[in-house]
């Protein structure tokens, strides 16, 4: 069974005004996983609340970042009242 992953969290439109500078370095993150048959792990945060201007669920500033490596395999659950 395999215990490793790598996990990439909040790489979103509305967290990552500047993640160009680091885009890079998380893409080759995530190659490497990839080769080493590492699970790779996406967690994206949703904010639920009514007043909030950021992360507001189905908008784009809740995707992840355009320029981020993603692979077709990818499930979406919803964690909502877990942790």
């Amino acid at each position: 069974m395999q215990k490793k992953a790598l996990v990439v969290i909040d790489i979103q439109n509305d967290m990552t005004k500047n993640y160009k500078e680091v885009i890079g370095t998380i893409n080759q993150s995530i190659d490497w996983a990839v080769e080493q048959d590492l699970h790779v792990v996406y967690i994206r945060h949703e904010n639920l609340s009514a007043r909030t201007r950021t992360f507001k669920t189905g908008t784009r500033g809740a995707e992840l970042a355009p320029d981020l490596k993603s692979f077709p395999k990818i499930s979406s659950r919803n964690t909502r009242g877990m942790l």
